[in-house]
């Protein structure tokens, strides 16, 4: 589904969710007359923690933020963009409203993702911006394909890259630039600049603080309204302040290098934990994990870093595989621990039948931990 022109100002409420047409009907229901709203989109959050909510957006909020990005990266009614994200998440509707902005031309990729015909697809209609997610750019480095000439921005959103995927790909002539957001920002809050390949430059509609932790609060006019959620069969509704702003789960820095704002991402206080009373990164772990797959050419199967709780050590850490053989799997750990230290050795391989994720790519570590 494509979102039409008259949209942005129908006055509708649109729920943005892949499956359970129930729950949309029954949400539009709750947002209509009982919080007597309107022109509001509600996206399911697609985070890897946590209980079912819906994210609640103003269209505003949404073309706010698609005319800050495309400012950012220059994006004008000559560009042509591919649309490889499910619209129903955040990151692939935010392509949508940026186009709508700047009159640029949009295709979509039809089908599941296969990394072949994505490029493919590039190549037939000549786009010259994409937005994808650090486990598709994956997939284009492991199949070793070369980015199509006409493609001058990549935005990569929607969690980590390790910088082993990050180099390869550029190596590949991919035009990377990360980007960091959130679906309660309406997309992007800080993305690289077109003229650089450093850190992050905060978009100017947003005010962004750190308390001593480091952990991000942030408020402007694109961000989300509240949460709604479903418990016990009725609908409860959670508001953000705009006064306040939202405090994220997210350790960032933020510095100032002449007029601009650069911010570096630090990792989230759910990939946090401690062991043995040390501070243990997940997320920096899994971006080793990575390196060493790309370096062993290990381009089937996949592996996670995942804890499990320990009664002696507060937490052990399991690297999660699937489809992957055993002796590889066990020569991938191996190899992970001599770059580990010892608090943070993974203690020993367990198969999966899936590695359960979100439809962005995510790992859901809450069903992986109970499957393990």
């Amino acid at each position: 589904m494509m979102i039409e022109p008259e949209f942005w100002s129908d006055g509708s409420v649109w729920i943005g969710h892949s499956d359970h047409n129930e729950v949309g009907e029954s949400l539009a229901e709750f947002a209509l007359h009982k919080l007597k709203v309107k022109d509001w989109c509600f996206f399911q959050t697609s985070g890897s923690e946590g209980k079912r909510k819906w994210v609640g957006l103003t269209k505003e909020s949404l073309l706010i933020s698609a005319r800050a990005v495309n400012m950012h990266f220059g994006v004008t009614e000559r560009d042509h963009w591919l649309l490889a994200l499910p619209i129903y998440h955040v990151g692939g509707f935010g392509v949508l409203a940026r186009a709508f902005v700047s009159g640029s031309q949009v295709s979509k990729l039809e089908g599941k993702w296969h990394a072949a015909a994505f490029v493919q697809k590039c190549v037939d209609v000549g786009a010259t911006l994409v937005s994808l997610v650090p486990t598709q750019v994956f997939d284009l480095v492991a199949a070793e394909l070369r980015a199509p000439q006409s493609l001058r921005v990549v935005l990569v959103g929607g969690g980590a890259m390790s910088s082993e995927v990050e180099q390869a790909a550029k190596r590949l002539g991919w035009p990377l630039r990360r980007t960091y957001g959130m679906t309660e920002t309406a997309s992007q809050i800080a993305s690289q600049t077109l003229e650089d390949g450093g850190e992050m430059e905060v978009l100017p509609i947003w005010d962004l603080r750190i308390d001593d932790e480091g952990v991000l609060t942030v408020r402007g006019e694109a961000l989300a309204k509240g949460y709604a959620s479903e418990e016990a069969g009725k609908w409860q509704w959670q508001p953000i302040s705009a006064e306040s702003g939202l405090r994220t789960r997210d350790r960032v820095e933020l510095w100032t290098h002449g007029t601009r704002r650069l911010l570096r991402f630090r990792g989230r206080e759910t990939g946090t934990l401690k062991i043995l009373g040390e501070l243990v990164y997940l997320g920096a772990i899994q971006e080793r994990i990575e390196a060493l797959m790309l370096q062993m050419s290990l381009h089937q199967g996949e592996a996670v870093v995942c804890d499990v709780p320990d009664a002696r050590k507060e937490a052990r850490l399991v690297l999660a595989v699937s489809g992957m053989p055993k002796t590889i799997a066990e020569t991938l750990l191996a190899s992970l621990n001599q770059e580990l230290r010892a608090f943070e050795q993974v203690e020993q391989t367990m198969a999966v039948p899936m590695i359960p994720r979100s439809e962005l790519g995510k790992v859901r570590l809450a069903d992986l931990r109970t499957m393990l």
